[in-house]
């Protein structure tokens, strides 16, 4: 199962881009189609009609947005501050931010 560090926001409740955010790992199906993270099963919501998310639980059907990174931390245009980084994402993020590809994305 591919395995990327990732933002995530949580769209659902809150106005744009000022969800809670993270950095962490997750998972993914061999598809791409299917994210797994904190214990969610994420569905891409690509033709569903969704406002500003590109995954949704498929329990609560709360949206997401979950992309790469961005080196120079844009990732929240308008939120409230920046993502919680995971502690177990942590080095390879700062390593990303110094210039490292992220890992399993080495070679594109």
């Amino acid at each position: 199962m591919p395995r990327r560090i990732m933002f995530v926001q949580l769209k659902t409740g809150h106005g744009t881009d000022r969800g809670p955010s993270w950095i962490g790992w997750v998972d993914f199906s061999k598809t791409w189609k299917t994210a797994y993270l904190h214990g969610r099963t994420l569905r891409r919501a690509t033709g569903l009609g969704l406002s500003d998310a590109n995954f949704y639980d498929v329990e609560t059907d709360e949206e997401f947005w979950v992309s790469g990174p961005k080196r120079d931390r844009s990732d929240t245009r308008y939120g409230p501050g920046g993502p919680r980084v995971e502690d177990d994402a942590a080095d390879a993020y700062r390593a990303f931010l110094r210039g490292a590809p992220l890992p399993g994305r080495e070679h594109g």
